[in-house]
């Protein structure tokens, strides 16, 4: 591993940052805590695959022993994969984790900071986080919005978590300028679903035309990230009526539970999954991968 700016990065993705080519970042959540084993596992392994076989590198992050790493090996991925005591990170703790030896995952909001650190401009992840239903009491929004505002990556997703109120999300990014752009589609995505019933705010077609409005961006020093929403590749895709019933449950479940704050995500992720026979899983899987290739695709696009 080679040092920079307190990262430790791989020797694939030191080479390839030195050298300008391509690079994706990924987040380890996922593999923590956001699916069950061996699923994560075999996931986190294909997303990095899709990376490479799109022209770019991939460049998985996450904390081990308070050593912030860049590009993890296939025996560390293993390692977290399967570990219980691992912390999910965000900006609020992610120096903890440095500064106690600690090890973390990275979620959206964690990931873009490393990243942005690294020289990494672009990140593939599933869907972000946002404001919950029931912000208005619980004043539960996610770091990944004010992250968004602030560090320059511009995030691949298949738009929000479903379990978030979308509506609320979509005007929090608006308020705090965060260009959200729909790839291929005038509606913005809910993540296992195609559709949300809500318009995208923006619209292109293409890699290059993403990689040319981020540029644009630069060159007007507008500051803060870009989010492109990639809605699920049809034939994977739920239908947003049934997924409703399922988030009902589930968040009925969590409420009388007493489950709050980074619990919330990660139980409400497991209770559909219950629900759905595993049909979400399968749909989380094919999304991740979609949005990996279209990140790779945008990378290879800046580069050039």
């Amino acid at each position: 591993m080679t040092k920079s700016l307190n990262l430790a990065l791989s020797a694939e993705v030191g080479q390839a940052l030195a050298g300008g080519r391509p690079v994706v970042a990924l987040e380890s959540t996922i593999v923590t805590h956001g699916m069950p084993h061996p699923e994560n596992l075999a996931t986190a392994r294909r997303v990095e695959a899709v990376v490479r076989e799109h022209g770019a590198v991939p460049a998985t992050i996450a904390v081990v022993n308070g050593e912030v790493r860049v590009g993890l090996d296939a025996a560390t991925l293993e390692e977290l994969a399967v570990a219980g005591d691992v912390m999910k990170l965000s900006r609020a703790d992610l120096a903890f984790a440095v500064a106690s030896g600690r090890t973390g995952s990275t979620t959206v909001a964690a990931t873009m900071i490393v990243a942005a650190l690294a020289g990494i401009r672009v990140f593939a992840t599933g869907g972000i986080g946002g404001v919950h239903r029931g912000a208005e009491t619980s004043f539960d929004i996610s770091a990944d919005l004010e992250e968004l505002a602030r560090t320059p990556v511009a995030v691949v997703c298949a738009g929000a978590k479903a379990i978030l109120d979308i509506g609320k999300t979509l005007e929090f990014l608006e308020t705090k300028g965060v260009p959200v752009v729909g790839f291929r589609t005038d509606g913005f995505p809910a993540f296992w679903s195609r559709h949300s019933g809500l318009p995208a705010p923006l619209r292109l077609d293409e890699a290059s035309d993403i990689a040319a409005f981020q540029a644009a961006r630069d060159g007007l020093a507008l500051g803060g990230g870009m989010l492109v929403a990639n809605p699920v590749p049809e034939a994977a895709a739920l239908a947003r009526d049934l997924v409703e019933t399922w988030i009902a449950q589930a968040v009925a479940e969590a409420d009388a539970g007493g489950i709050t704050g980074k619990a919330v995500t990660p139980f409400l992720l497991k209770r559909i999954v219950e629900l759905s026979g595993g049909r979400s899983l399968t749909t989380n899987i094919a999304l991740i991968e979609a949005n990996a290739a279209l990140a790779a695709d945008i990378a290879v696009a800046m580069a050039g």
